[in-house]
């Protein structure tokens, strides 16, 4: 068996529609498009949505939920997460900021850093961060660490 050999099943394909070309071929004149309407132009396609004219199903139904906007969505504070059990790994009396986090890999770079509560700390170390959760800076205390809030750059 050759590649030339190889031919569609019979009945698989159809012969190509040649609309347009006379009264004897069955398709002239409107060429399968009816008489007038949107349809018959070439142009004539209308949106999956489109209902006829009547009020779309989009615009029939209340508006529901919130949808925040896009300068408020840039106004808010996107913090990059940190629990403290990830930072047991760091040694006694050391100063972890952003940048030591970002070095280990723990934060991406550029991001405002929020320390969260979950997990024991038992390092006396001091965290320097843009915001603390209430059981973080518990535990922190409780250690004998210290936490501290880091200057913000906006004014």
């Amino acid at each position: 068996m050759d590649l030339k050999d190889l031919k569609p099943s019979p009945g698989s394909t159809h012969r190509k529609r040649r609309v347009g070309r006379g009264i004897g071929s069955g398709h002239g004149k409107t060429a399968g498009r009816g008489h007038k309407g949107l349809g018959a132009r070439s142009h004539g396609n209308t949106p999956p949505s489109y209902e006829g004219g009547q009020m779309p199903l989009q615009r029939r139904l209340p508006k529901q939920g919130f949808r925040r906007t896009l300068r408020a969505q840039a106004r808010r504070d996107e913090f990059a997460i940190v629990n403290l059990s990830r930072l047991g790994d760091f040694p006694d009396g050391v100063m972890i900021d952003a940048a030591a986090l970002v070095a280990r890999g723990l934060v991406p770079a550029g991001r405002k850093v929020k320390v969260l509560g979950d997990g024991d700390l038992k390092s006396k170390i001091k965290v320097r961060a843009d915001a603390f959760s209430k059981s973080a800076l518990d535990k922190i205390a409780t250690a004998g660490g210290v936490a501290e809030l880091a200057k913000s750059t906006k004014s």
